[in-house]
């Protein structure tokens, strides 16, 4: 039975009531009980909040991500936000820091955090990861760090309002009033999105028109207390893929289900595949 890591912030996701832990469940005072699975996470996603009956990425998708991520094939974009969290991150004062990864996936990014970052190795910094797939989650325990794993959804992150001094997106779902409800004031957000010519080489085999998009804009911010404090792109050129890799990558995003059958063929003969990796970071800061 793998140990879990409670958090003082979480809160019962249909009341809204603080989460107490007794035992092996997180209990509210309404009575509500989730159950601590023997991975060492809580499933705070009511059934209601499902699309689907299994939501967020499948279990394929997470161990093909698994395989990639655990090559280092994107270090140097977690290097990055490690970074950028210690440059955005207010430590002054000794006072205990909370950070959330809304989509934290396996939780690489998070637990490269965690074990990587100098600036969190001497603050009292409490860590949770969110992730509405629970396979995701379930690999992310597999880490055993001491940070809180949790099954849920951006759109109502089981966390107390004005609890998280810094939420991390890295290419996940969000609204800025969903992210409002959970921040202090002054806190901030670091997104991680694909730049226009992320993966270009990979699309250019597997479409017959390749759309450059540019990161969507930040629309309406400022009307929920929110404004871009910071905006940095990170280019570099990752190991050259081998077979297995360029599959693993097909698998682990939207590209494989988006191709037409021309498109995921091409892919599937290569033998290897030299790439572009480009992202853009964006820091968001919140104010009341």
């Amino acid at each position: 039975m793998a140990k879990f890591t409670p958090s003082v912030n979480l809160i019962c996701p249909l009341d809204q009531q603080p989460l107490t832990l007794e035992g092996r469940s997180l209990k509210c005072a309404s009575g509500h009980s989730f159950d601590i699975a023997k991975q060492g996470y809580v499933n705070l996603l009511p059934v209601q909040k499902k699309k689907s009956k299994d939501p967020g990425d499948s279990k394929e998708m997470i161990q093909a991500r698994q395989r990639f991520l655990q090559a280092g094939l994107y270090q140097p974009i977690s290097d990055q936000l490690n970074q950028l969290v210690s440059e955005q991150l207010d430590v002054s004062g000794n006072k205990s820091v909370t950070i959330l990864d809304a989509g934290c996936g396996e939780g690489y990014y998070l637990s490269r955090l965690a074990t990587e970052n100098k600036l969190i190795e001497k603050t009292q910094v409490e860590l949770l990861g969110v992730d509405i797939s629970k396979w995701g989650v379930q690999a992310a325990t597999k880490y055993q760090l001491p940070i809180t794993w949790i099954v849920g959804t951006n759109a109502q992150l089981p966390v107390e309002p004005g609890s998280l001094d810094l939420i991390i997106c890295m290419f996940g779902f969000w609204q800025p009033e969903w992210f409002a409800k959970v921040l202090k004031p002054g806190g901030k957000v670091i997104l991680a999105e694909s730049g226009v010519d992320h993966l270009i080489e990979l699309r250019e085999i597997i479409y017959k028109e390749v759309h450059r998009k540019n990161v969507p804009e930040l629309k309406d911010i400022a009307e929920v207390g929110f404004k871009l404090i910071d905006q940095q792109q990170l280019e570099f050129r990752p190991a050259t893929l081998n077979k297995e890799q360029v599959q693993d990558l097909l698998v682990m995003t939207p590209h494989l289900y988006r191709a037409n059958y021309e498109g995921k063929q091409s892919a599937q003969q290569l033998d290897q595949l030299d790439l572009t990796a480009q992202v853009v970071f964006r820091v968001l800061q919140y104010q009341t």
